[in-house]
């Protein structure tokens, strides 16, 4: 740890004034200075975790910052937990322990709290009204006093600086601190006396909320949480909405907010790999003005993915956004690499060739500048792979996909290109009625008269003798 910075009296995660709240900013030491896997934040966020579990003082625990700053406060999963029409507070709380206890036993969920507590220690102040109107102190003026003891009254606003700031009255702490304090406090009542507020209030101690969240009109309380490392975000909060089925009553639920609320609302990317591989197909029939000849380049692709996947699974990395935009990537590369065989093939073909030999001429032809072409792409990837530092994880997990990704679909595709060219030329010639394209040199037609053949380079019969 390089430095921190503490800030009490306030709770960074549910953004409320709390008097038992207090938050620390952590700054890490740079990258270069901290050599070693244990040095990381998310091992160094395990370890405090650990540590901080066995304070009975108190509830702490450490969070990472969001991954994108402004959507939420913490990294890991958020989702309110919804109450129906007509429920307490104590049930709230009840339901909101049961759903924490079943997370626990999920094999996805590596840690799970909340910050609601039905359970606060708290004051009460009962106002005498009937008192407050036979002395003549008007309810604003009595309750606008107990307000700026006990915490804040509003006043107004002015501008100063080029900014607008707000004004408040409120007691000095030193008067505040325990209840008795308000025997110093007098408000003035409809005759211009000032009638001192003990004579009007009685306090009491009660045990309650300290504050209650309202999220979408319901009363609701707020779980906070992480996934285990390797596991997916999505697999974690749809863990998260197994156990709300198994383990809430009916009419109870929850609903994802910040960061997770994102991912359940943003499109999968099915659609986007449909997407491009659907680009790819048009372009490719439109370059050779035929529906069949892309189904030859295309059919390569899964061998690619295949080769991508399997090395997500043995690296244990999840399959995240830049594993994704990777796999994107991957599609043009395996794309790019059929191209080459399939272009010179249809060549080949086109002179009159059958479709084997075409294929068989055009692998030949082409495996140095595939091969070429595919390594340097691969080389050029390799820093991906090997990234280290801040940020790496997102590199390493682009290039695991695209490295072995690249390697499955140039050594699978120069063996898969040339059959799968021969099976679409096949099926294409069968069920298209349109044979292959003969040579011009060849003759069309039987019937169409011989050309004489050319004695141009006979010798001479003179030359003989």
């Amino acid at each position: 740890v390089q430095s921190y910075t503490t800030l009490v009296g306030y709770s960074l995660l549910s953004s409320t004034v709390a008097p038992f709240s207090a938050g620390y900013f952590i700054q890490l030491k740079p990258w270069e200075e901290r050599h070693g896997p244990e040095l990381e934040a998310q091992a160094i966020i395990a370890r405090l975790n650990q540590r901080l579990a066995r304070m009975p003082q108190a509830q702490v625990f450490a969070v990472a910052p969001p991954a994108i700053p402004g959507i939420g406060t913490g990294g890991g999963f958020s989702f309110m937990l919804r109450s129906p029409g007509g429920s307490s507070v104590d049930e709230l709380s009840t339901n909101a322990k049961k759903m924490i206890a079943a997370l626990r036993e999920q094999p996805e969920i590596a840690r799970v709290t909340t910050l609601f507590d039905a359970e606060v220690p708290q004051i009460f102040i009962d106002v005498d009204r009937d008192k407050m109107l036979r002395q003549g102190v008007a309810p604003a003026s009595a309750y606008g006093a107990l307000q700026a003891f006990m915490g804040g009254l509003y006043v107004n606003d002015f501008n100063r600086f080029g900014r607008q700031w707000r004004t408040y009255v409120s007691a000095e702490p030193e008067y505040r601190n325990q209840v008795d304090g308000i025997n110093s406090f007098f408000v003035r009542n409809t005759a211009g006396d000032m009638v001192p507020l003990s004579s009007l209030t009685s306090p009491r101690s009660v045990i309650g909320p300290n504050y209650v969240t309202r999220f979408n009109l319901q009363r609701s309380a707020e779980i906070l949480g992480g996934g285990k490392p390797g596991v997916a975000s999505g697999d974690v909060l749809a863990a998260i909405e197994r156990t709300a089925a198994k383990t809430l009553p009916d009419g109870w639920g929850v609903a994802f907010n910040n960061m997770s609320y994102q991912e359940k609302t943003a499109p999968s990317s099915g659609p986007v790999f449909a997407l491009a591989v659907l680009f790819v197909f048009l372009i490719l029939a439109a370059q050779y003005e035929s529906w069949s000849l892309p189904f030859s380049v295309l059919l390569v692709v899964p061998a690619g993915v295949a080769g991508a996947f399997l090395a997500l699974v043995l690296a244990r990395l999840p399959f995240d956004v830049y594993g994704q935009v990777g796999l994107i990537m991957l599609i043009g590369l395996s794309a790019k690499n059929a191209i080459l065989i399939v272009e010179f093939a249809k060549l080949e073909y086109e002179k009159g060739k059958s479709a084997s030999e075409a294929a068989l001429t055009a692998a030949k032809l082409r495996l140095r500048p595939i091969l070429m072409t595919a390594f340097a792409f691969i080389l050029g990837c390799v820093p991906l792979l090997r990234a280290q530092g801040a940020g790496a994880a997102s590199r390493v997990s682009m290039g695991v996909v695209v490295v072995y990704g690249s390697l499955a679909a140039t050594f699978i595709g120069i063996f898969l290109t040339p059959n799968l060219f021969v099976i679409v030329q096949s099926f294409a010639e069968r069920f298209g009625g349109r044979p292959p394209v003969t040579p011009s040199a060849t003759p069309s037609s039987a019937s169409e008269p011989s050309v004489p053949a050319d004695h141009s380079h006979a010798t001479p019969p003179e030359e003989h003798a």
